[in-house]
């Protein structure tokens, strides 16, 4: 393999009709188990790679170097090999930052959620930290040192003013979850969601519902792969590609779905 996505259940990916749409490689899916990880990583036979769930940390041991922006956020979703070194770089910060941007979504001095404390997760807290947020908490199933529990989130933080989802919640195949219920959210403007199959997600449809704005995470996903591909290429894209391939995709799956 060149090019290509590793994770453990890529089923529902995207990424190959995408990277093929904006690069001229063949980008392969290749799923990975727990047990295969490490061979794989070892072997490190490809040209450069992208990384989703549950690796975006586990790759990082791997490596031999990272930017300032992966180790500034803890996780990894593109490594490129120089002639046998691993460098990781993390283009899931850029992409849901170009996400808020596209939809006028303006987190600077408001309270912000975060659900999920994974991979994902570190890339949007990062991003809504850059863009000024007045506060940010993560909540998750388990409280961790960095993460909330839902209960106590339901206890104390109801006066959320942004919420974004970095959970596999809702994800296909079990579109019918949400984390949330947003009617527990008065003070919310705007919800993003990273998870971009469903093309939206039942988070996403009822903030739309209740007058919020509501974004799912495929103009992310794209962006995200624009990136990626400069680092792979070593090049420069225009972004206006980003919005240009985000629409054949999106009429794409929309018509597999109809």
């Amino acid at each position: 393999m060149d090019y290509g996505l590793i994770g453990e259940k890529l089923g529902h990916s995207y990424s190959k009709d995408i990277h093929e749409m904006l690069a001229d490689y063949t980008y392969d899916i290749h799923p990975l188990s727990k047990e295969e990880f490490a061979g794989f990583m070892e072997k490190h036979e490809f040209k450069a790679i992208n990384v989703t769930i549950p690796y975006k940390q586990d790759v990082i041991p791997y490596l031999d170097e990272m930017d300032d922006n992966a180790k500034a956020i803890g996780a990894v979703n593109t490594i490129v090999n120089k002639e046998g070194k691993l460098c990781g770089h993390n283009t899931d910060f850029s992409g849901f930052m170009y996400m808020l941007k596209k939809h006028n979504i303006d987190v600077n001095g408001k309270k912000c959620l975060v659900l999920g404390d994974g991979g994902a997760s570190k890339a949007v807290v990062a991003v809504l930290k850059k863009m000024g947020a007045k506060e940010v908490i993560i909540v998750d199933i388990r409280k961790t040192e960095t993460a909330i529990t839902y209960d106590e989130c339901f206890a104390h933080h109801t006066d959320a003013e942004f919420i974004a989802n970095a959970s596999p919640v809702g994800m296909y195949p079990k579109c019918d979850a949400s984390p949330v219920d947003l009617t527990k959210f008065p003070d919310c403007k705007a919800v993003a969601d990273v998870i971009y199959n469903p093309l939206e997600t039942k988070l996403v449809a009822q903030a739309k519902e209740l007058g919020m704005t509501g974004v799912n995470g495929l103009e992310m996903l794209v962006a995200q792969a624009l990136y990626a591909v400069e680092f792979f290429l070593d090049t420069k894209l225009d972004e206006e590609k980003i919005d240009e391939v985000y629409k054949k995709i999106y009429e794409q799956k929309k018509a597999e779905i109809n």
